[in-house]
């Protein structure tokens, strides 16, 4: 069954069901920050995947959105996003572009893109963990993931980009 008003929801679950991949959906109170939902959803926050959407500037004309999945007792290294991708500056991306890009809600990107001009690196932490949770696209669903099947699906670029 489909919801119209979720179509990242939907396309997310119907990869997910099409590669057979080992998850299981969590219905939950609206929350979309990491340290508040682990604790409902039952996880450490060393499994929850944060993701987001950053901004690099390699050179003044160029702009380029990274999708970084961190483990959710991290943080983003920005020094370290900026050594390798040769750019001057990083930052957060806008919310009208992190949702844009992302399909979703600040709060509900999920751990894969499904935009051509967002290139996805997670952090080999999270990638250490059996299982990841992460809010899938929607602030009442999160899923927990097998790390074995996301890493095989998503296949992101994997770099130490976290830091305490």
């Amino acid at each position: 069954m489909t919801d119209a008003t979720y179509p990242t929801y939907d396309r997310l679950i119907a990869l997910l069901d099409e590669k057979k991949a080992r998850y299981r959906v969590i219905e939950h109170a609206p929350e979309g920050r990491t340290e508040l939902i682990s604790p409902i959803r039952g996880n450490p926050l060393s499994q929850a995947a944060k993701c987001i959407i950053v901004m690099l500037k390699p050179d003044k004309k160029t702009t380029k959105h990274v999708l970084v999945v961190v483990p959710g007792d991290t943080k983003v290294d920005f020094k370290a996003l900026k050594a390798m991708y040769g750019a001057s500056y990083c930052t957060f991306a806008s919310v009208e572009n992190a949702e844009r890009l992302g399909g979703g809600v600040v709060g509900t990107i999920l751990p894969f893109s499904f935009h051509p001009d967002l290139e996805l690196v997670a952090d080999p932490k999270i990638l250490a963990t059996s299982e990841m949770f992460f809010n899938a696209a929607r602030l009442d669903r999160s899923l927990c993931l097998a790390t074995e099947d996301y890493k095989a699906i998503a296949a992101p670029r994997v770099a130490q980009i976290a830091t305490a």
